[in-house]
Formats: structure tokens, C-alpha cells, sequence
């Protein structure tokens, strides 16, 4: 398949690039090369060199200041923050940890530009792997555009039984009649992340580990708990929405604007783990040999909507939906205790509205829905006002309240592992968040949240078992999150700070996280050779404080809490040299350069599981304009 989309993906390139007339015109501003979002936001295409693109150079290609690394890119990443704004009406899929690479709908950008462009990003890997993301967009007149992207990774990693291989395909299309009252857009992604799973790191290697024993810096001789296992995650959609314009009266003074428009998509998606023999920490096995679990999703949603866009009144839509589910596995499970069935089978109709208005300087927003019938509750209710100061300081507030039922994995599970086997009958979680913003030009950025989290789902070991199992906490969780960020600038060098405060009012033993977040980042940047490069160079400090980090269970592919050991507590430092030639950016980071200076080693990023190495590593990110 992977061979396929590829061979799919050159032969676009190809084709249209030798299609392409010299022109001989001035090329098009910048700003003209345009990224419209899945919510219609528009943006244009950066070539610039800058530290938030450092934040950026990496598997994610997204700044991962929350998140922790594991050893292997490509690997899963553990949280050390959290964030419940997304806004669903029914149970997520499973694995979740797998998913931070996985596109969603709202992840899916749209693309207008004068002329073709290509984007290749390149980044070394960890022993005999690399990752390669390239994507290509043209219009082919005026009115369409289409776009084709493959991102793929494949990574041994330094130690054993750790190798990564993930591919993200996507094509996009969008479409607008001449005089616009008549708009399309639609997508095709097929996606698949593998991951081999050593259950970590064996007591003896972890001791090994720690005291830095220098016979094992060759880290692929430290035994693990298993190498005979593997999961994957794979997923295909379609996805499709337009929309037409009824009434469009414009003129100088005021607007009214009518449109009607409908959504469709169809996602298949399937979560297998295998093992070539049962594992013992997991408990007893209902198969001596060859274990095989695999878990089905098969999404259907349809929505119709109105959308009424008033220079008096503001921008209000309106929507119903219709949404069918097809969650499970293939076999009913019969055992002593009782029956688990084989599937979560279902349908819901939901209708929504959203309003967005700005006046007098203030910009309100504010939307809602409910699941009107169906086989799962679920609501929300967002309502948020900014305001601009001027174009120094502008602030914002939000409140959101949310119900939704737990993943599908807590409510039910099979595997061949006996331990893992459930069926529940969980409670909503129930969300409330109060959020609260400020940027400002001179004095930096902040922003502090407080979120109150009722029945909240977790995964965490019970007493007297050794795996984890689907929980629900008795007591309300209560989470303060207060994050700051400061550059300081003196001719040629600055420092760059972001500074994370959390606490646990309740709840803590349900959600861990660090006390304290910081990243700060010294550097040097200057012009050379006439301007023709530009150059950045410093070093990036991260630290968090020990806490109670979660650990990682390999079969469901998710974190569980964990209360008995404490981690953290060490400095990340990584050194770089970044460059900008044209439109082509180069990046050599030296990655967790504090490991060489000897001593215990206590990085991990997970109970069992190690941080990375010190490592070199090259990249670069190159913008072709046709």
C-alpha cells in the first residue's frame, strides 16, 4: 500500500511540474501562497528562520513543550500537561497514545498558490532509519487546487526490539465556482503507524542503566522484557463538505449572507497487537502461542447546516447531524463471570448552533451541542470574548462545559490476554474549564486555566493486580494550569523563555503531572555573506520536576497512572546551529547533551522506559516556488 501511494504521489508531481509553462513574470508575493484551515482560517506560507521553527523541527512538526519524548522517533510521547479542549460527542478510539501522529479532520489544511509548491522536510533518525515528510500543491486554475502529502518514518532505534515504521498519506482537493458562491473541499488520508513494543527495560538493565555502567553504552545490549511483540495503527477516511451561497447582498456599508452546506466522511480505522508468545507480567493467556487482538472502528457522519452572516447581528450557524458506529471485534467472549460482548453498534443524531460576532472592539464567540437521541449521551457549551487593546495588547476569556462518555476502550476491551477483558457501564465525564489569556507585545504572553473534571476515566492498576484496568475516579479532579512566556532581546542575542506552573487541587492520585515546566533558550542570531545567510545558534534548557509519571502498557497501546515511583527531575539540554539559505532551512542539533557529563543516569520517559540518548542530528526543511 505504502508503494502504491507513493508511486500515486510521484506520478502527480511529475506529471503536473512538466506541465507547467515558463513564465516569465515577477514571482507572486509571499503572502499569496495560501493555507486555509479545516475551521476557514487562512494563513500564508513562512520561509522564515526563527526559534518557534526549531520548536517545531521534529516528528510532530509541532511545538511538543508538554510532551516527552521516548527513545525512538517515532516512538509514543508521554504528557506532561494536559488540555480538554477537544470537543466531541462520542467515545474516542483506542490506543490513544498512537495517536499524536495521527491526522484528524480538524488537523487538515487547504491550499491556494499562483504558482506549484513543494515542501520537503528531512531529519536524520536513530540508527539505520530516517524520516522524510514531502508534500506538493498547485492550482490548476484559479477556481481548484489540489495537494498531495506523504510523510513517512522508519527508525531502528539504539535499543532492542524498538524499530518504528509510520506513513501519513493525504490528498486534498478544493474547489470555488467564479464568483465563489459555490465552494467545495475534500480529502483522502490513509495512515499507518507500527511500533515493535519491548515492555521496557528488564530489572537487572534498569540497574545497569542508572549507574551508567560504561560496558552498556551500546544500549542494544541491555536485555528487555520481550522482543516478540508489535501494534499498529491504520486508518483510512474520506471526507468531503460544500457549501452554497443563497443570498450574498455586499455593499460598502453592510453585509447579509445566507449559505447552506453539508459535511460527509467515512473513516475505517483498526488497532491490532501481536505476540509470538505470552509475556507473564501481563498474567495468564488464553493462547499458548501467537496472540493476536484486533480492534475495528467503522465511522459514519453526515451533516446538513445554515449559516446566516449579518454585519449587524453577526455570524450564527446552525447544524444537525447524523453519526453511525461500528466499534469491536469479530468473536463474543463466554467466561465463568459472565459474557463480553463483541461489539459497541450504534447510531446518534446531534444539532448544534455557533454565533460569532465582533463589537466595539470585542470579539464574541460562543457554541453548542447536544446529542438529541441515540445510544450515547453527550453535550457541550463553549462561550469565549476577546478583546484588542491595541496591537500591543489583546486578551481573552473562555468558559466551556462538556459531557462525553469514556473511549471506547474503557467501556469495552478483548484480548487474548486475560486480564484484558472487559465490558463496562461508565458515567460521562464531565468537563468544566474557565480559561483566561493575555498577549501582549513588550510584557510576553500568559495564560491560566482551571479545569474541574467530575467522574473522570483513567487507566490504573487495581489492588492485587499486576495490569491495568479501566477506572473511574470517586472524586471530583480539580486542575490549575498557569503558563508564561517572555523573550528578552540585546542586539544580537536573546533569550527565550516559556515557564509552566501546574497544580492538583484534588485529585491527585488520578492525574499526575509535574509541578513545574521550563524551557529556555540562549542564542545568537546574525546576517552573513552579503545577507545570503541567515544564522542561529544557542543552546534550548528543559527541565520538569519529579512526579508520579504514568507508565506505558504496550497492549492497549495507552498510559496508566502509576503512584509508587517518582521521576523527573533532570535537564534536557540540547545545542544547535540553525541556518536560512534562500528558502532552504538547515538544522544540526546536538540532543540531551547534559548525558555526557557522567554520573547516574535517571532519564526515562516512562517507568521502565529511557529518554534518548545524546545524539547529532541533521535536517532541513526546503521550499520549492515553481
Amino acid at each position: 500500500m505504502k508503494k502504491t501511494l507513493l508511486l500515486l504521489f510521484i506520478c502527480c508531481i511529475t506529471a503536473t511540474v512538466f506541465s507547467q509553462s515558463p513564465s516569465k513574470q515577477e514571482k507572486p508575493p509571499i503572502d499569496y501562497y495560501k493555507i486555509i484551515s479545516a475551521a476557514r482560517d487562512t494563513t500564508y506560507v513562512d520561509t522564515t528562520l526563527s526559534i518557534e521553527k526549531k520548536y517545531k523541527f521534529n516528528y510532530l512538526r509541532s511545538d511538543n513543550f508538554e510532551l516527552l519524548q521516548f527513545s525512538n522517533v517515532g516512538q509514543t510521547y508521554n504528557s506532561l500537561a494536559y488540555s480538554f479542549d477537544r470537543l466531541n460527542l462520542k467515545p474516542q478510539f483506542v490506543a490513544q497514545s498512537h495517536h499524536f501522529n495521527y491526522k484528524e479532520i480538524s488537523d487538515v489544511s487547504y491550499y491556494n498558490v499562483p504558482t506549484p509548491l513543494t515542501e520537503l522536510y528531512f531529519k536524520t533518525a536513530y540508527s539505520q532509519g530516517q524520516q522524510l515528510d514531502a508534500f506538493f500543491t498547485v492550482n490548476t486554475s484559479p477556481q481548484f487546487n489540489f495537494s498531495v502529502a506523504y510523510k513517512g518514518v522508519r527508525s531502528l532505534g539504539n535499543y532492542q526490539h524498538i524499530l518504528t515504521s509510520t506513513g501519513n498519506f493525504l490528498f486534498t482537493s478544493n474547489y470555488h465556482t467564479k464568483n465563489k458562491r459555490y465552494v467545495a473541499r475534500a480529502h483522502v488520508a490513509a495512515q499507518d503507524i507500527l511500533n515493535e513494543e519491548n515492555g521496557g527495560l528488564t530489572d537487572n538493565s534498569l540497574q545497569l542503566f542508572i549507574n551508567n555502567d560504561p560496558e552498556f553504552t551500546d544500549r542494544g545490549r541491555l536485555d528487555v522484557n520481550f522482543e516478540n511483540a508489535e501494534n499498529k495503527l491504520e486508518g483510512l477516511r474520506f471526507y468531503g463538505d460544500h457549501y452554497y451561497e443563497l443570498i450574498g447582498k455586499r455593499d460598502s456599508l453592510a453585509y447579509s449572507i445566507l449559505k447552506i452546506g453539508n459535511v460527509i466522511s467515512y473513516e475505517d480505522k483498526f488497532f491490532r497487537y501481536n505476540q509470538t508468545s505470552p509475556f507473564k507480567g501481563f498474567g495468564p493467556s488464553y493462547e499458548s502461542a501467537d496472540l493476536f487482538t484486533k480492534t475495528k472502528l467503522e465511522d459514519f457522519n453526515v451533516q446538513g447546516y445554515a449559516t446566516f452572516d449579518n454585519s449587524l447581528i453577526g455570524k450564527i450557524t446552525a447544524w444537525t447531524g447524523y453519526n453511525n458506529f461500528n466499534y469491536g471485534y469479530n468473536s463474543v467472549l463466554v467466561l465463568d463471570e459472565g459474557r463480553i460482548p463483541n461489539r459497541i453498534k450504534g447510531s446518534i443524531v446531534e444539532a448544534g448552533a455557533s454565533y460569532i460576532k465582533e463589537y466595539r472592539g470585542f470579539q464574541l464567540s460562543g457554541k453548542g451541542a447536544i446529542n438529541v437521541t441515540g445510544d450515547f449521551e453527550g453535550n457541550y457549551l463553549q462561550a469565549a470574548a476577546g478583546y484588542n487593546l491595541n496591537d500591543n495588547y489583546n486578551a481573552k476569556a473562555s468558559i466551556t462545559v462538556h459531557s462525553v462518555a469514556p473511549n471506547f476502550n474503557f467501556l469495552l476491551y478483548q484480548s487474548d490476554y486475560q486480564n484484558y477483558n472487559w465490558k463496562t457501564n461508565l458515567n460521562n465525564v464531565k468537563t468544566q474549564e474557565l480559561k483566561f489569556e493575555i498577549n501582549t507585545k513588550n510584557f510576553g504572553n500568559a495564560s491560566i486555566s482551571y479545569t474541574g473534571i467530575d467522574d473522570y476515566a483513567y487507566f490504573g492498576i487495581k489492588e492485587n493486580d499486576s495490569t491495568p484496568s479501566p477506572l473511574q475516579a470517586n472524586e471530583r479532579v480539580d486542575y490549575l494550569k498557569i503558563k508564561a512566556e517572555k523573550d528578552f532581546k540585546y542586539r544580537k542575542f536573546g533569550l527565550k523563555n516559556t515557564l509552566m506552573y501546574q497544580q492538583l487541587l484534588s485529585g491527585e492520585n488520578v492525574l499526575n503531572v509535574p509541578q513545574i515546566i521550563t524551557r529556555n533558550t540562549l542564542y545568537f542570531e546574525d546576517h552573513f555573506f552579503k545577507k545570503a545567510l541567515f544564522l542561529q545558534t544557542g543552546f534550548t534548557f528543559r527541565y520538569f520536576s519529579k512526579y508520579n509519571m504514568n507508565a506505558y502498557d504496550p497492549v492497549l497501546a495507552e498510559f496508566y497512572v502509576q503512584n509508587n515511583q517518582e521521576l523527573g527531575g533532570f535537564p534536557l539540554l540540547d545545542v544547535f546551529l540553525s541556518s536560512k539559505i534562500r528558502q532552504t532551512r538547515i538544522f544540526f542539533i546536538y540532543e540531551n547533551l547534559a548525558t555526557l557529563f557522567g554520573g547516574k543516569s535517571d532519564h526515562f520517559s516512562a517507568p521502565g522506559y529511557p529518554y534518548k540518548d545524546a545524539t547529532l542530528r541533521f535536517g532541513l526543511v526546503w521550499n520549492f516556488f515553481l
